[in-house]
């Protein structure tokens, strides 16, 4: 049936379709009259009278059936009596036609305009070799006329885009072309671009073209075009848009001009000159690849030594002058100075009297001059010599006056330990004890247990220690030693030494007084820590309880079917590494082994350090004991090397070997600004007299087995930690250190002489890792119902930081409040092995190594690791390995220990951009799920 029946729907068979024309000429009413039964068509044209053919205003346009919305067409013509549209070649039913007519006033004609709908099932319903149509046909008096063919479409727009734009990364002032193409759709889609959501106008940015084939290109690509692009298609129907396409326009690092170079590091002989350079034009911007070679150089130095002048021998004495001299002279020519030595100390010329005392006065002989003159003379001398001896002797006196008021009162003194060999007081109980002391010393002495008896007994406690100073707090409870109780409470004296003292400190008489600064070294201690145990190809960590020192064996590093027992241990005796010059040791001296393992991936030994880093001020370096005994340098922390890493925390330090063997950290003060963490502790513990109690307060370096000997030490003297230990910040600036008891309370307890104050000189500070301090006060109790004790224990460095040790204690062991020496979580398991000793699953670890070790367009990815990982040097080292994104992640383990901290990795393997796994969220479960799959597949 065609297209016309369709649309009409009318009655009475297949011809009642056929409008009826209605025209009032004679043919019209005979073709109405036949057109009914045998189906003619309406003829093409129809004769009229005289006139003019229709003409059309208004034709039909092509239109687009949206969703189920029909459309109207329509026309409009002059002069006409009738028009009619014609679809798909049938005639569209009379009563469908909607008609208006009107008259033109210019021309006096009629106008007529007919409009009818087309819905979606006629168009749906059409199957014809073209698309759905129509025309009208318009008559007048003369004829009649055809408009345009108006084509009518169901409009849509595919859902998927026919190719969605990829991701680039381009370097720098690269071309860059994303390409598009739209969904399927009627009308056909116009394509616009979006970056970060916002629309893009090549009109304004003549480097960007979107008019070729829906795509976009940016010609030469810059910084601000790195963005999220979209592809956008519309049409009349709907909108469209692609995925998002990260462009990532990259900045490949370059080499900074060379330095000049440094002076050399040693006043004379050979040393070495150093010149840096740094990956900053440009700096890597965006993951660009960093810049490849070496940032230091280093070139060995020699400098002339400085040579100091020396005084030839004396010349022959001149003749005599009239003026009864003769001279000598000599040269500084043996040698002379050289290269910036000093000249000679002393005269280059001496004078004296040539005649035996016959010279002359005012140029006359002495046998010409009067008596008079000599008796004059004699009488001056006479008289001279008389005052002379009158001041002596009240010299003397005062002296004396001043002495014998020292020995009954004490004041604020200073004395030099030197002098103090020996405190015949407390050690000898046979002598008469001196009775301007405190009856405190009158008693003999007790020792408390066999370890007392060997401090008492070790001679090397007792040594001089020569430029150790006490300062001694005056206090009336001292000054009144052999007073009567009620006298001591008579006296209204605070006995506390008051911050911020500049009083001058006259010298005492060094007779029955002891320094109580002492040396570990004199206590016996073991010469080594040491721990071990059996890994073989899964690996493990090895770690010494509460020391800080640690050993990490990658997975794989031991070869399979093999197994090694590995040690690692601590010197703690007298170190075998002798500093030179101004070099500190910073850390304890590490042996791991054996040192005949080879292993095949770098392992991570972790050492504790003291330093306060910084670069500016600290010149670190590690260092490595030979077969012979003899250390040598490895390499300085800031230096590029492929043998080995290292990698500098706050606290310790992270280095990534091949070799086994001793390992230590030195540093050398480059500024008087380098500082040295010490940790200051106070320990206390009953004396044997039961009235007394004494404190002593530790300086040692800031690292956990320096500590950790200590409180070894104090265990077996009985000592409590009174204090939580604080750090103590002490510069290279050559200050000594002060340490003092303040805050006594007055009319319960009371210090013993000579122990108030304590200066300890610099040189003992700053390197007291060879034999760490102490300082001893010893404080007595006025009566046994005394229980508790508060003080305050002030350590200041001159000119420099300050801590306070707040002492709140009871002196009774069942009342005393228990501080914690460490935390046990190392103490638990010093030995793990396979995949519990690591925090990243190893299925996990696999997926990140495949990841970041495969290169694309700008190089390795396991440069952006590193970075997100804080490590932006020396990645020379890490390139020259198998996998670095491997030894990345064992140094990552190495670094987080203790705190497994998966958040920050996952959060650098996020915005790098290429994972999204969050290892945070992995549950116990899957952990050991992971493990299970992994030992299955390695046949465990």
């Amino acid at each position: 049936m065609g297209r016309a029946a369709a649309a009409g729907g009318g009655a009475g068979g297949a011809r009642r379709w056929l409008p009826w024309l209605g025209l009032c000429f004679w043919a019209a009413g005979a073709a109405a009259a036949r057109g009914t039964d045998n189906g003619e068509a309406l003829p093409e044209s129809i004769p009229s009278a005289p006139g003019t053919l229709p003409h059309f205003i208004e034709e039909p346009d092509d239109a687009y059936i949206i969703k189920s919305n029909p459309i109207a067409l329509r026309c409009k013509a002059r002069p006409a009596m009738q028009i009619f549209f014609k679809c798909n070649g049938e005639w569209v039913h009379q009563n469908e036609h909607v008609s208006e007519e009107s008259l033109d006033e210019s021309s006096g004609l009629k106008v007529r305009e007919v409009f009818i709908n087309v819905t979606r099932q006629q168009v749906e319903d059409f199957h014809g070799p073209e698309d759905f149509w129509c025309q009208c046909v318009a008559w007048s008096h003369l004829g009649t006329s055809k408009s345009r063919k108006a084509s009518v479409r169901i409009a849509y727009l595919r859902k998927n885009f026919e190719q969605d734009p990829q991701g680039r990364e381009v370097p720098i002032e690269g071309m860059i072309v994303l390409h598009c193409r739209p969904p399927e759709g009627v009308p056909a889609a116009e394509v616009e671009w979006l970056k970060n959501e916002e629309p893009i106008d090549s009109e304004q940015d003549e480097n960007i073209d979107t008019r070729a084939d829906h795509n976009l290109i940016i010609r030469q690509a810059r910084l601000s075009d790195s963005g999220n692009y979209t592809c956008m298609a519309a049409n009349i129907v709907a909108k469209r848009r692609s995925l998002s396409a990260t462009v990532v326009v990259y900045v490949n690092g370059g080499w900074s001009s060379w330095t000049e170079w440094s002076a050399c590091n040693v006043r004379c002989g050979r040393g070495w000159q150093k010149r840096s350079r740094t990956c900053t034009n440009p700096a890597p911007l965006n993951g660009g690849a960093f810049c490849e070679g070496m940032s230091v150089q280093k070139i060995t130095c020699t400098s002339l030594c400085p040579v100091d002048g020396s005084w030839e021998a004396w010349s022959e004495w001149s003749v005599c002058s009239p003026e009864c001299e003769h001279l000598r002279i000599r040269e500084c020519t043996a040698p002379p100075p050289r290269n910036g030595g000093k000249f000679c100390e002393g005269l280059s010329q001496e004078s004296e009297n040539c005649t035996d005392g016959l010279c002359i006065l005012d140029k006359k002989p002495l046998h010409e001059i009067k008596p008079q003159s000599i008796e004059n003379a004699s009488d001056i001398a006479l008289y001279s010599g008389l005052g002379a001896a009158v001041v002596a002797v009240a010299v003397l006196v005062i002296g004396v006056t001043l002495y014998r008021r020292s020995q009954s009162d004490y004041g604020v003194d200073v004395i030099d330990s030197s002098a103090l060999t020996g405190n015949s007081l407390l050690l000898n109980s046979s002598m008469q004890p001196d009775l301007t002391v405190s009856r405190t010393y009158s008693g003999p002495i007790c020792l408390q247990d066999p370890l007392d008896k060997e401090l008492m007994t070790e001679s090397s406690l007792f040594n001089p220690l020569s430029d150790i100073k006490v300062k001694v707090q005056s206090s009336f409870m001292v000054s009144l030693g052999v007073s009567e109780r009620p006298e001591y409470h008579g006296k209204n004296h605070s006995g506390t030494f008051p911050h911020g003292n500049n009083r001058s400190f006259s010298t005492m008489h060094p007779r029955n007084k002891t320094p109580y600064i002492q040396n570990l070294s004199s206590l016996p201690t073991r010469t080594e820590l040491r721990t071990t145990g059996v890994f073989g190809h899964l690996g493990g960590r090895l770690v010494m309880p509460n020391t800080g020192v640690s050993l990490l064996i990658p997975h794989g590093a031991i070869p399979e079917e093999n197994s090694w027992e590995i040690y690692m241990s601590i010197n703690q005796g007298e170190p075998s590494l002798q500093s030179d010059g101004s070099e500190v040791l910073l850390s304890p001296e590490v042996t791991c082994g054996p040192p005949d393992m080879i292993v095949t991936t770098p392992f991570a030994l972790t050492i504790p350090h003291c330093a306060d880093v910084s670069s500016e001020h600290w010149n670190i370096h590690l260092k490595k004991r030979t077969q012979q005994g003899k250390w040598e340098e490895v390499m300085s922390v800031e230096d590029e090397s492929t043998s080995c890493y290292c990698l500098l925390d706050p606290f310790a330090c992270h280095v990534l070997l091949d070799s086994f063997g001793t390992y230590a950290l030195t540093g050398e003060p480059i500024t008087d600004c380098a500082v040295k963490q010490l940790k200051v502790a106070v320990f206390g513990c009953m004396s044997c007299n039961s009235l007394d109690y004494n404190l002593r307060v530790y300086c040692v370096d800031n690292t956990p087995w320096a500590f950790q000997e200590v409180v070894s030490d104090e265990r077996h003297q009985g000592g409590q930690l009174l204090e939580e230990p604080k750090l103590l910040h002490f510069k290279g600036n050559t200050f000594s250190l002060q340490i003092s008891v303040l805050d006594i309370p007055p009319f319960l307890w009371r210090i013993k002489p000579f122990t108030a104050c304590q200066e300890v000189p610099f040189s003992r500070v700053w390197c007291s890792n060879r034999q760490p301090l102490h300082c001893a006060f010893s404080l007595e109790r006025y009566t046994p119902t005394t229980t508790q004790l508060s003080c305050k224990i002030c350590i200041r460095q001159l000119k420099g930081h300050e801590q306070i040790l707040q002492v709140q204690t009871s002196i009774l062991e069942s009342e005393r409040e228990t501080i914690t020496f460490f935390a046990q979580e190392d103490s638990t398991f010093p030995a793990q092995t396979g995949p519990k000793a690591f925090k990243i699953p190893y299925s996990i670890r696999q997926r990140i190594c495949a990841t970041f070790d495969t290169p694309n367009a700008k190089g390795k990815d396991w440069q952006m690791l590193a970075q997100k990982n804080s490590i932006n040097r020396n990645l020379s080292y890490f390139a020259t390995q198998s996998s670095p994104s491997a030894v990345i992640l064992n140094l990552w383990e190495a670094r987080h220990q203790h705190d497994g901290d998966l958040d920050s990795l996952a959060c650098a393997l996020e915005e790098i951009g290429r994972t999204h796994t969050k290892l945070s969220n992995i549950t116990e479960s899957q952990l050991d799920e992971a493990d299970f799959n992994y030992s299955r597949q390695n046949g465990l």
